[in-house]
């Protein structure tokens, strides 16, 4: 592994799992004068190559790889002191295994594959490693070696070939006593194959929207191109297991390739990388029900439903409904809320818990259509023994790599309060005309003059914030046209796809002009302030009125941004999520479609709180 994450991991307190995450595997430390703690990661030598995997649980033979000695002939206090030791290398009789309290990884030689099981749920929840060169050939291990095995640490290097003898590929599988295995190909190795048997995948986005990807959406399809950034996240059939892969920056490509015998749930039969000579990091994560899909049924409409899922610990758990066109992220809230935001307006938040029951609530503004995938990427309350996949990104990227894809200060809210704590609660058009009209009702005006004058300040600075958001979208949409016809000239052949891209870029100055009228000017809102803040100097009967008479003015522009924030927003994470599903099939559009997406990305960051809910 990178020294970066070894310093990492030998600084990190080792959390061994609860007995519901993690098998027997698990290594007993017992004690005692002078004894040895048994190693927490092990090599096993099979001391025969295996067959099949019903041989694996027959250990009748199998013989420990000690991690102080490289030859297990050796006499262990000679070996010790002996510099004639030095340098032998140890000699797999049969078949390499490495385990450790979370995983199982064999190196089958007759198979020419390494088989990375979980301890948590062997049966389902695999994942095999193929260089990709060799993938769908008759293929052999032909040599492996140990390079590390200190107990806490484990490298293997494995050679693969062809049965034949051709393509000597190889590459080096680094072990901790974590989750994580790290896969580094020689240069020879130009990528890797990981075979599993995945239903759903999910190119995670930390501002935006996931992408998830169903075999069943490309029935046409055999391979679907994907622009994740640096994670993706598989769900294991058997709703049982997760597969978390990273990589650190680089030039890689990631396909999907879908199962071709069109079995029912059609699956991801492996993730293919171009690994542009740099490491790749997976780890399984597994308990009883973490992830799940939840078919939305007509009845579903308009009543709460409680659906036959619970959660199995306490994370950040989300989901996707399509709303406004868009398929929206919906992050579990812990009770039912009632809420309102831009374009869709006041309705019950679709998604929350009860205790550990889950409710959904869909109507006609969040339609119960297609499926609701239901998983978690982050912690929320959850306990130490549960691995989160930003857990994963953050060991294996590091933690500056991992902040720059978790992106937490682009997800903080901007603010439209001009006083903080100490203005009106509500500082927005609605709020402080509220407020106002209060003051007026109650004959005040002129005692309060300072209240007012603040409120219609605290109203021009939220007009002022919105006015430079719409403008800030404006610009993106007028750089995005641009881009995309520079990309017209040099891959005239990805036309339709840049067609489709602008029409969605271009939704945008639409909307504006369709709103112009409304969303009014900031020239215009000076003049309101000054008209309302003229009506505290001097009681008058018209003042009611009159300050009722424009705060219905006040209201209409205040309202009017809203709408169109909201309208933005949704057209933006729209173009973000088609510039990722359009390219599928399109493999010479994946590096525009990761530009189309870091541009989207980079206008979506700090929203107000009126284009989106605040646990953004």
């Amino acid at each position: 592994m990178t020294s970066e994450i070894r310093t990492f991991a030998s600084l990190a307190i080792l959390v061994i799992a609860s007995p519901s995450l993690c098998s027997s595997a698990e290594p007993d430390v017992s004690g005692g004068a002078g004894q040895e703690l048994p190693a927490i990661t092990k090599v096993w030598d099979t001391q025969s190559p295996l067959e099949d995997e019903a041989d694996l649980p027959d250990r009748t033979n199998w013989k420990i790889v000690p991690s102080n000695l490289l030859s297990l002939e050796a006499d262990p206090a000679a070996a010790v002191s002996d510099p004639g030791y030095y340098g032998r290398e140890y000699s797999f009789k049969g078949d390499a295994v490495v385990e450790n309290a979370y995983l199982k990884a064999v190196f089958h030689s007759k198979k020419g594959k390494v088989v990375i099981y979980s301890q948590g749920d062997p049966g389902n929840n695999r994942v095999d490693f193929v260089p990709l060169q060799l993938k769908g050939k008759r293929a052999i291990i032909s040599r492996c070696s140990i390079l590390r095995n200190t107990g806490d640490e484990v490298s293997l290097e494995a050679s693969f070939c062809e049965e034949t003898g051709r393509d000597d590929l190889s590459a080096i599988l680094s072990f901790d006593g974590k989750r994580i295995v790290e896969i580094s190909p020689a240069e020879d190795t130009k990528g890797i194959s990981l075979p599993g048997t995945i239903e759903y995948g999910v190119a995670p986005a930390f501002i935006g929207d996931d992408l998830v990807f169903s075999p069943r959406d490309y029935p046409s399809l055999t391979e679907l191109n994907i622009p994740p950034d640096n994670v993706f996240l598989g769900l294991m059939k058997g709703n049982n297991g997760m597969l978390v892969v990273t990589w650190p920056n680089g030039n890689q490509r990631i396909r999907l390739i879908l199962d071709s015998e069109r079995q029912e749930p059609r699956l991801i039969e492996s993730v293919d990388i171009d690994n542009d000579g740099r490491s790749v990091y997976l780890a399984l994560l597994d308990a009883p029900g973490i992830w799940h899909k939840e078919e939305l049924k007509p009845s579903y409409l308009e009543k709460d439903v409680a659906i036959n899922w619970r959660k199995p610990f306490p994370a950040k758990w989300k989901t996707q409904f399509a709303e406004a066109g868009v398929n929206t992220t919906y992050n579990f809230r812990e009770s039912k809320q009632n809420i309102w935001r831009a374009i869709v307006g006041r309705y019950i938040y679709p998604a929350w818990f009860e205790g550990d029951n889950t409710f959904y609530r869909l109507g006609k503004k969040i339609p119960p259509e297609g499926e609701s995938i239901i998983y978690f990427l982050e912690r929320n309350g959850t306990g130490a023994s549960v691995s989160a996949p930003v857990d994963i990104m953050q060991e294996t990227l590091g933690r500056q790599g991992c902040d720059a894809i978790f992106d937490l200060s682009g997800r903080r809210l901007r603010t439209h309060h001009r006083r903080g704590s100490l203005g009106i609660r509500r500082a927005a058009t609605c709020g402080c005309t509220a407020a106002i009209e209060v003051v007026f009702k109650a004959g005040q005006e002129v005692e309060k003059k300072d209240y007012v004058t603040g409120a219609v300040d605290d109203m021009v600075y939220f007009v002022t914030r919105h006015v430079e958001r719409i403008g800030e979208y404006q610009s993106f949409a007028r750089d995005m046209t641009s881009f995309l016809d520079l990309k017209r000239k040099s891959a005239p052949d990805l036309k339709p796809f840049l067609d489709s891209m602008e029409a969605i870029a271009q939704k945008i100055p639409q909307e504006y002009s369709a709103q112009q009228e409304n969303v009014k000017t900031l020239a215009y809102a000076a003049e309101l302030a000054q008209q309302t803040k003229a009506l505290a100097e001097k009681a008058d009967p018209q003042n009611l009125p009159s300050v009722l008479e424009l705060g219905e003015k006040w209201r209409g522009m205040g309202g009017a941004q809203d709408e169109l924030l909201g309208k933005f927003h949704s057209i933006t994470r729209n173009l973000f999520q088609q510039a990722g599903y359009g390219c599928v099939n399109l493999p010479e559009a994946v590096e525009i479609s990761r530009e189309i997406r870091r541009r989207c990305r980079m206008c979506l960051r700090n929203p107000d709180g009126y284009e989106i809910w605040p646990d953004y």
